[in-house]
């Protein structure tokens, strides 16, 4: 699992210059939907680790009256709940040049013009 909170997102909205997310595709289009699959991929791990660590404190008795609140249930939901929105994380992963991408079409065009 990634740690989330070592990211240097930030946790609010931050207004980006978008000559600067464009910079390296040279079209923010792209840049958005590169930035929008990474965000999605996050989202799924994020959901995955918390659903894997509430698991633990799954009862298996339907009992409504056995129905109580665990403090390590509450802390795990808290830390989830303050971490930066996917998105953010993915537009910093992005700035910071982590995110790793291709485009097949444009691969196929520069074999086809060798």
């Amino acid at each position: 699992m990634m740690d989330y909170k070592k990211s240097k997102a930030p946790v609010n909205t931050v207004t980006r210059n978008i000559m600067d997310l464009c910079e390296e595709t040279g079209n923010i289009y792209e840049t958005v939907a590169i930035i929008a699959k990474r965000a999605n991929q996050i989202s799924i791990q994020i959901k995955d680790d918390l659903s894997k660590k509430l698991a633990e404190f799954a009862s298996y008795n339907d009992s409504l009256e056995e129905v109580f609140e665990n403090r390590e249930q509450i802390e795990i939901s808290r830390y989830y709940e303050k971490l930066p929105k996917p998105t953010l994380l993915a537009t910093q992963e992005y700035v910071e040049g982590k995110i790793y991408w291709r485009d097949p079409q444009k691969d196929a065009q520069q074999q086809a013009d060798a």
